[in-house]
């Protein structure tokens, strides 16, 4: 995968934090699934709406169609990812045929203008491109749409080492009084858990890794830091911004928050990471034209004119953009969904001594979803209110 793409999708995830998770509120959020679109757009729009979807996205506007196809057609050849593309369009918006043919492979369909019959055809789409997850286009159709762009990601994997049911009940923090579906593992790779220093203060950092090149992050910060600082400083740590001090290297005490160090009697002097954290399942819906100027569309929402001559002749501007996005956190593993829209409108004495780390996630923190090989940040999003541990067993 190209890292300039790499680097530009994460440089919008990183932006995003901050305006993506309201205090208190959980959310997840995939600018994965926006940048393509926004690439589509801006490499086919002329005049302040080309330079302002050029500046959301971080590469040149002339070669962006070309990016956002090579990033599509990478994740949708990636294991564990599927992503998808769909256009739709009314008769009397005729589609250029050297734009459509710069696009990845994609659904072709006609707006028919009768509401009942296109949310019918485009909400089948999104449940078909997300294994359910996703039931509904996020998108509005009405009298003045002409054209429907949209992507559709899916992400999932099983853990290479799976967790164990079991309860947390937090004594500190706004889930206290509450008994969590908790997850609890334990396993001797201390450097899978580390923690930065970072301009919002001290972060851990724990790599759950999947079975299959995919890897979920999760970040805990200081109790005082806000949502979107805390995923932002993990999108920089993944970025090489800040040293991680590895679970290995980290001193008894508390070096870190959630984080405890001790020397304790083992059975044999193997060092053990033993990790308690949080099911949850996390959805949220987005109106990105809430935040158009982060997204390069406060000019391209302008319906005096037409924006992207390079799509089609008719003059077209953006009507909607929304994302509807799930993500889920069990014992076996991690899966997440999104469709984003534009309408256009072990008996025995021990001995020895072993180091003994010890993770707890027992209140409000983080994650990143990242692609193992390239860092690609997938999903992102923060968990205020995990399962209950009275719904009993879950799974995907």
């Amino acid at each position: 995968m190209d890292t300039a793409t790499v680097r530009a999708v994460n440089a919008l995830t990183a932006r995003w934090t901050g305006a993506a998770v309201p205090p208190g509120k959980g959310t997840a959020f995939s600018a994965v699934g926006v940048w393509p679109l926004l690439a589509f757009l801006g490499g086919a729009a002329d005049g302040p709406a080309r330079d302002e979807l050029e500046r959301a996205l971080g590469v040149p506007a002339d070669d962006a169609i070309e990016h956002g196809r090579a990033l599509l057609e990478e994740l949708g050849g990636a294991d564990g990812i599927d992503a998808a593309l769909g256009v739709w369009t009314k008769r009397e918006v005729p589609l250029r045929g050297d734009w459509l043919e710069r696009l990845p492979p994609a659904v072709s369909g006609r707006l028919t203008g009768d509401p009942a019959v296109d949310r019918k055809e485009l909400d089948g789409w999104a449940v078909r491109n997300t294994g359910g997850l996703i039931k509904e286009m996020p998108v509005a159709l009405d009298d003045r749409t002409r054209m429907a762009l949209a992507s559709a990601l899916c992400v999932q994997t099983r853990w290479q080492e799976p967790f164990w049911a079991s309860t947390l009940e937090p004594r500190r923090g706004p889930w206290v009084g509450r008994k969590v579906a908790g997850l609890r593992r334990s396993g001797s790779d201390l450097n899978l858990l580390g923690v930065a220093q970072t301009s919002v203060g001290a972060l851990t950092v724990l790599d759950v890794q999947g079975s299959n090149g995919i890897d979920v992050r999760l970040l805990l910060g200081e109790e005082t830091a806000a949502a979107g600082d805390v995923l932002r400083a993990g999108t920089e740590v993944l970025a090489g911004a800040y040293e991680v001090l590895p679970g290995g290297r980290l001193a008894e005490g508390t070096p870190g928050p959630g984080v405890a160090v001790a020397e304790v009697t083992s059975f044999d002097s193997e060092p053990q990471l033993h990790t308690a954290t949080a099911a949850f399942t996390v959805s949220d819906d987005h109106d990105l034209l809430e935040r158009a100027e982060l997204f390069g569309l406060e000019a391209a929402r302008d319906t005096d004119h037409g924006h992207f001559p390079g799509v089609s002749d008719a003059p077209l501007a953006v009507g909607g953009a929304r994302q509807s996005i799930t993500a889920s956190f069990s014992a076996e593993g991690f899966v997440a969904a999104a469709v984003t829209a534009f309408s256009m409108a072990a008996a025995g004495v021990p001995q020895d001594k072993a180091k003994f780390v010890t993770v707890t996630f027992d209140r409000p923190f983080g994650f990143l979803a990242v692609h193992r090989a390239t860092g690609l940040v997938l999903t992102a999003g923060w968990v205020t209110d995990p399962h209950d541990a009275a719904r009993g067993r879950w799974g995907w």
